[in-house]
């Protein structure tokens, strides 16, 4: 009788909207890791997929693979599945391709689950307040001497200069929308504290360690700030504005005009004497990269066929002595020699599905643009959507994002979660 009073006719064994809950929360574990570690981006993910798989909806998780922004992505990572039929390579090698494209896979999960959740600024904000502490990390490490763990650079704790600077330029230019929405709203103090934290990690990329990647994407990002907030003559203005703090911190960084010049300095070092360098490699990739896409533009050769192609430390057509490698440094090549113009399409039309996901207006919408905007100009220089902690940063920001954009524009009728869940973020 006890028993049998103890399972009341509102019991169940399966609580979907206990285990949503938790899935939101992994979601944001994930998120808060991605700066910091890849070991623990890996357990968490398996930890989130165990957990979101039982509360997915087929019929939701169908409607956002029914769409541009869902749909392309797994078309590309199928496309990339059958290019291992023609690849010229071990199956290992095969899967190893195949691999960099498979987190793309968890894009329709994640705006499904968004869509229908509305604790995805957990998510935003676990991650900022992860790329805070690290960037507190990084300034001490730079600032104090004597400290017994400085990573593999000073100032760069874990993973390397380019990850960090990438999250350090998306932080910063994700609180400048969020402060200019607040400065609109009359919030002036917080505002400016807001304003002030982004230039804190403007400072940290200029002074402590950058990627040259991540000053590009910065340039191109202040245009937009401006077009965003302010049309065209907002652009004009902040090219304006952008340039003066620019010349400011090029005349008052040493290490900066040092990374700059550098560049400039090994291209020419390349030209002249075909000389081993950052920049001069690059240049060498691309052009090898540019050969082997030529060779079978429309269907490529293959998923995984990049090693075997661009390894080689003499070039297939001329015999002269080349630098090998087995990462293009750009993701449209990394595509396009391996499954020619059809992948080359599907990637392109992806991006461009992501871009006008994220073309309204709000705060959700300038973060998930800031994250699309990055990923293509930043794969313009490497294969950030292939590299780990790029490629996941893209994955969550336009699921998570895109989830909540979605969600704003047609409300679900019902939700498990209460608007108390709701930072003063979002609202």
């Amino acid at each position: 009788m006890a028993d049998s009073a103890a399972l009341s006719p509102g019991t169940h064994f399966f609580d979907r909207a206990r285990l949503a809950r938790v899935a939101d929360g992994l979601a944001a574990a994930l998120a808060a890791s991605l700066p910091w570690s890849t070991t623990a981006t890996g357990i968490l993910l398996v930890a989130w997929l165990v957990t979101v798989v039982p509360t997915l909806n087929l019929a939701a998780l169908r409607r956002e693979i029914m769409t541009p922004a869902g749909g392309l992505p797994v078309i590309l990572v199928a496309i990339a599945a059958f290019g291992m039929a023609w690849a010229d390579v071990s199956l290992s090698a095969r899967l190893a391709g195949l691999e960099n494209f498979l987190k793309l896979l968890i894009i329709p999960i994640l705006l499904a689950q968004f869509r229908n959740s509305d604790r995805g600024w957990w998510v935003i904000l676990a991650f900022l307040g992860a790329s805070i502490v690290l960037l507190a990390l990084s300034w001490g490490l730079a600032l104090i001497p004597g400290l017994p763990w400085r990573g593999r650079m000073i100032g760069v704790p874990v993973k390397d200069y380019i990850s960090q600077s990438g999250v350090f330029a998306l932080c910063a230019f994700a609180l400048l929308g969020w402060a200019a929405d607040l400065w609109r709203s009359r919030r002036r103090q917080l505002a400016l504290a807001v304003a002030v934290l982004a230039a804190a990690f403007v400072a940290n990329i200029a002074y402590v360690e950058t990627s040259r990647t991540t000053l590009v994407i910065s340039a191109v990002l202040v245009l937009l700030f401006g077009f965003r907030n302010f049309g065209w003559k907002g652009m004009i203005a902040a090219g304006i504005v952008g340039g003066v703090l620019a010349f400011a911190l090029w005349m008052s960084s040493f290490y900066l005009r040092e990374r700059v010049m550098l560049a400039i300095e090994e291209v020419q070092s390349y030209r002249a004497e075909h000389a081993a360098s950052s920049s001069g490699l690059r240049l060498e990739f691309w052009k090898k990269s540019i050969v082997a896409a030529a060779d079978s533009p429309i269907i490529g050769y293959g998923t995984g066929s990049i090693p075997e192609l661009l390894s080689s430390a003499t070039s297939r057509r001329t015999g002269t002595p080349s630098f090998g490698t087995v990462n293009p440094h750009n993701q449209i090549f990394v595509v396009a020699i391996q499954l020619g113009a059809i992948g080359t399409i599907a990637l392109l039309g992806m991006w461009i599905a992501h871009l006008l996901l994220f073309r309204g207006n709000g705060l959700s919408c300038w973060i998930g643009l800031i994250a699309v905007v990055q990923n293509v100009v930043g794969s313009l220089f490497n294969s950030h959507l292939s590299d780990f902690t790029q490629g996941w940063i893209y994955v969550v920001c336009v699921g998570v994002l895109g989830g909540m954009v979605l969600r704003q524009a047609v409300p679900p009728p019902a939700t498990s979660a209460s608007s108390a869940d709701t930072p003063i973020i979002a609202k």
